[in-house]
């Protein structure tokens, strides 16, 4: 698993040689710092969006719970972040020096699957979004695939367990 963990991230991170990538792999981890992107959506949506705006408040939790469940995750595992041993330099600062699992993958599929479950719109918009800031974390050099792919899946399962606690205040 480790090889194909190097080898993943030094192919993705092969992707920066372009300066437009590297560029949009930098906005994207940037406005995703600590679920900034995201929980500013659900905001928005709830500001926006009357008459669900419980449901988006509560979507907005969902997706700061799960953000805040995988730095949890990240002190018990201790995991570090790629560097120059790896052959990668990153090309971003990140707020810590662990890596598993990735909270920006893990806000992302929190924020898919819960906004989502309120708006069609979220259903179209929001995955490729999200996708992209999930890439961008290899692209800039600070996470392997595997913390990328643990952050999604728990992002992923924290929303979806909460989705009948979002739509308890939407109408349906």
């Amino acid at each position: 698993m480790d090889d194909m963990d190097r080898r993943l991230l030094s192919a993705l991170r092969d992707c920066a040689t372009d300066q437009r990538v590297a560029a949009a792999a930098r906005a994207l981890s940037w406005v995703g710092e600590h679920g900034a992107l995201w929980l500013a959506v659900g905001l928005v949506g709830a500001a926006a969006d009357r008459e669900r705006r419980g449901a988006w408040l509560r979507g907005t939790a969902l997706t700061a719970g799960a953000h805040l469940a995988s730095m949890g995750v990240k002190r018990v595992v201790r995991r570090p972040r790629p560097g120059v041993a790896d052959g990668v330099v990153p090309l971003v600062r990140t707020a810590g020096r662990h890596s598993f699992p990735s909270s920006h993958a893990a806000s992302a599929a929190a924020a898919t699957v819960a906004y989502g479950a309120l708006r069609p719109v979220g259903a179209r918009v929001v995955p490729p979004v999200a996708a992209a800031m999930c890439v961008s974390r290899m692209v800039v050099g600070v996470h392997y695939p595997s913390d990328v792919a643990a952050g999604a899946a728990l992002g992923a399962l924290t929303a979806r367990l909460g989705v009948r606690w979002i739509k308890g205040g939407a109408e349906q």
